[in-house]
């Protein structure tokens, strides 16, 4: 729940808070994500994660063009491969049928160039695939949105990331917020959104929400990367309880400037 303090955005004040209070202590995953460990061992009814931040974002700045980026050649090489292995392994949210893997193999030979066939697969995903809250569970995998074709931002990422490694892009799975409105009034704060996008490496990584079929910019926040939704969950750990117990996500944005 704690953004990344990065080129395109910058966390100026954060913290996370619990309730029953909580001793936090924070430290660096793997992948890089910021994560807040806490332990709640008195008895209670309700527990309550509060994140709040203020995050500074920027335009995201020169794009790269269709034709431009590493080449297919360049991918191949076994100093990319190597260095981006776990990138472009299937997990077990993204993996392929043989259904998609073809299409895959058919949207990389359309295409001249890597960074062209993944806008290409971002187009596709989108017109394939309708957006519908509720459709999916956070244990849902690509090839269950695909055959359904309906899922929410977690699937759409999920399928575009599964058919980007399929080509053999290195491709992350990124997990963040979402400001809805380009057009916010200052000062007013609205519902806002948990959301999931992509990146792909091609030379150097560019980010695309394929869900919105929008470069990312201004309107998200990032908090963390990996293969797939299970590196970067918001909240996860060992409970001990009753089994008829539920979870609500209340998420508010609120443009400062």
């Amino acid at each position: 729940m704690w953004p990344r303090n990065e080129t395109h955005q910058a966390v100026l004040d954060a913290r996370v808070e619990v309730w029953p209070p909580a001793r936090t202590y924070r430290y660096e995953d793997y992948w890089g994500t910021v994560v807040t460990a806490f332990d709640v061992h008195a008895r209670h009814e309700a527990l309550t994660v509060t994140a709040t931040s203020t995050v500074e974002t920027l335009p995201p700045g020169d794009l790269i063009e269709p034709g431009e980026g590493a080449s297919w050649a360049d991918l191949a090489r076994p100093e990319s491969v190597d260095r981006w292995y776990e990138l472009l392994l299937s997990s077990p949210r993204t993996v392929m049928n043989e259904e998609l893997s073809s299409i895959a193999a058919d949207i990389r030979a359309a295409h001249a160039t890597p960074h062209a066939a993944a806008l290409a697969v971002c187009e596709f995903v989108r017109g394939e695939v309708t957006y519908q809250p509720g459709s999916t569970g956070v244990q849902s995998d690509a090839v269950h949105a695909w055959k359904q074709r309906k899922g929410v931002c977690q699937d759409i990422s999920h399928l575009t990331v599964g058919l980007l490694r399929e080509m053999g892009l290195p491709a992350r799975y990124v997990s963040g917020y979402l400001h809805p409105s380009s057009a916010a009034a200052i000062g007013d704060s609205i519902v806002g959104q948990s959301h999931a996008w992509v990146q792909w490496w091609v030379g150097r990584w560019t980010a695309f929400d394929p869900t919105n079929g929008i470069p990312v910019g201004e309107r998200h926040v990032v908090v963390g990367r990996g293969r797939e939704y299970g590196d970067v969950p918001p909240l996860k750990g060992v409970y001990a309880g009753p089994g008829s117990t539920g979870q609500d996500v209340e998420v508010t944005i609120t443009r400062l400037r």
